[in-house]
This record gives structure tokens, sequence and C-alpha cells, in this order.
């Protein structure tokens, strides 16, 4: 019997697509994709509606006798998931009811979770690329970098309760794409854009296409290990403003959090403390080991993928002007 795979966060639209990925490739027999709402279009993979911090998930995971979870739902805006609080329950609690139905559920084999470079937090004492076994020096305090270092943690616990579990964590740059929105995608579109006085960030990016990918070959190769996945080179906070054509408005980081909100007007862009710092000093990930270990090379590179983002924005311009 092939794999039979269950996907998490496909009412969103990475999860959406991951799911759909997945169907009809080879040695997969099964997808089934997992969330509280109906995704906003059909699936070519199952859908069933079901919340991961209901134990009753692991009635599932059983039933359908899955081999492997593809953890794809963790919220990154509170505006996602409507209310900051109701966001950590989602990531945090959700994620450990989700791993504890994977250690109970005798069938599962393959674990991989989507995570994010934003573990690695941001500051002046960062090396200038960081490796997977980079200690962060200036860890995230705060929001969805926090949760997703949160959320590491518990999968490494579960990796130590179930060594016969193969598990495989994702560490990703902003994910951009024609289709992608994200807070940083919301931050970069803002009529003016606040940014730090004195600083330009060198930034990474993903496309979509390649995170879509990337997990592709994790699931179907069953690799383990904690990879970091960004396009080649970097992109400028600066050319990246400039690109979409975007104003700068330089201020000193103590007040980039109050004017960005009140710019923002309830946008989904970030201006927490992790994410000034994130524009303060920027991040660069040494992605050699997904490259050896997984034989991922990404097809576009950070300015390439930004490219895709800013050709997207374009399009949605158009077709609303």
């Amino acid at each position: 019997m092939g794999v039979v795979a269950i996907v998490t966060g496909v009412s969103r639209y990475l999860g959406g697509k991951m799911a759909d990925r997945l169907v009809d490739q080879p040695g997969i027999d099964r997808v089934i994709g997992v969330d509280v709402v109906p995704p906003p279009r059909p699936l070519a993979a199952e859908f069933v509606r079901a919340d991961i911090r209901n134990p009753a998930i692991t009635k599932l995971l059983d039933e359908a006798g899955v081999d492997t979870v593809v953890h794809m739902g963790v919220i990154a805006t509170p505006r996602q998931a409507g209310g900051r609080s109701l966001m950590k329950d989602i990531n945090v609690i959700g994620t450990m009811q989700l791993l504890g139905a994977c250690q109970r559920a005798e069938s599962v084999r393959r674990l991989v979770v989507k995570s994010t470079a934003a573990v690695y937090g941001s500051g002046p004492k960062d090396p200038a690329m960081i490796s997977e076994g980079s200690s962060p020096r200036h860890p995230p305090t705060s929001g969805w970098a926090k949760d997703s270092l949160e959320v590491e943690e518990y999968v490494r616990g579960f990796a130590r309760r179930r060594p016969d579990v193969g598990v495989s964590t994702l560490r990703f740059a902003n994910i951009v794409g024609p289709g992608m929105r994200t807070g940083m995608t919301s931050y970069l579109t803002m009529p003016v854009v606040p940014t730090v006085l004195g600083f330009d960030p060198r930034l990474q990016f993903v496309h979509e296409d390649d995170a879509i990918e990337v997990t592709r070959r994790v699931v179907l190769q069953r690799t383990s290990g904690t990879y970091n996945v960004a396009g080649d080179g970097v992109v400028l906070l600066s050319q990246a403003l400039n690109r979409l054509g975007k104003p700068s408005m330089p201020l000193p980081a103590a007040v980039v959090p109050s004017v960005g909100k009140a710019l923002a007007r309830g946008a989904w862009a970030d201006f927490s403390r992790d994410q000034v710092r994130y524009l303060t000093y920027g991040r660069v990930l040494d992605t050699s080991l997904v490259q050896s270990e997984v034989g991922f090379v990404p097809e576009y590179t950070s300015e390439e993928a930004f490219g895709a983002l800013v050709r997207g924005i374009r399009k949605e311009v158009s077709r609303h002007g």
C-alpha cells in the first residue's frame, strides 16, 4: 500500500497548494487536507473539516492509516486567526495536540513541518550567513516568530519520543509570489513605507513554487533534518521599495511601530519588536545543507522571486484599476 498523507492548514493559500501538489505523486495513494474552515476553492485532495487542537484528530490519523503528516498550519498574522491570543492557541496548542496525535498513531512514519527563518531573530551579532546549527543570538520574543520557536521545540521533543518517525523542519525565508500575501508583502506595499533610519537590511525571498517543491521533495525522499530554504542572493530593502515604486519614510527605530501601525490602517503589516529588528539588521541564510542533503536548488533567486511578487501586484492593480 502506498502512502497516506495529511496536510494541515489547507484553507490558506500555501497549505492548499501543497495538498494539491501531493495528489498523484508517485508512491502517495491518498492525500487528506485538514482545516477548521473549508478552503476558498475546491481541492484536488480530499478535505476533512477538523481542528488539530481537538484530540479527536487522533481518530482521523488512525482511521485513515496516515503515514505522513505535513504541518502547514502555523498562522503568521493575528488578523488571519482573529486575534493574537487565538493565533497563539492555534499555532502552539494546535501543534502540541497534533504531535500528541502523531505520537499515539502507530501508522505515522513521517512528519514535515513548515517553519520560518524568523526563529533565528535578527541583530548586530548575527553571522553574515546563518546556518542551521547557529544558536539564535537574538531570539524572537513575540508573535509568529516566537510561536514558531516553540513549535520547533515541541517537534524536537516529539522526535525524541518517536525516534522511528522521520522528522523534517523547513525554515523558510520570506515566501513570495503572484498569489502570496503575507505580513511582509503587506508591509512592502504600504502607500508610504516606514524604514529604520540609517539601515538598509539584506533580505532573502523564496518563490512560492520553490517552497512547494522543496516540501514535496522532502516528503517523497523521506529526508530528515532541519533545513534553511531561501533563493540565492539578497535584495536590499531600498531595492525592493524602488522596484515596487514605494516611497520610504526613514524613522528612528523606536517610533517605527507607532508610525507604522498608523500608516498601515489595519493591514497585515507587522511592526513587532522582532520585525523592527529584522527591518534594521536583516537576515541571510546559508542554504548549503538543503542543497547537499535534499538535492534542492531553488529555481528562483531572491531577486527573481521578488520580481514575481512585483508582477503579481501590478497585475492586481491593473485588474482593479
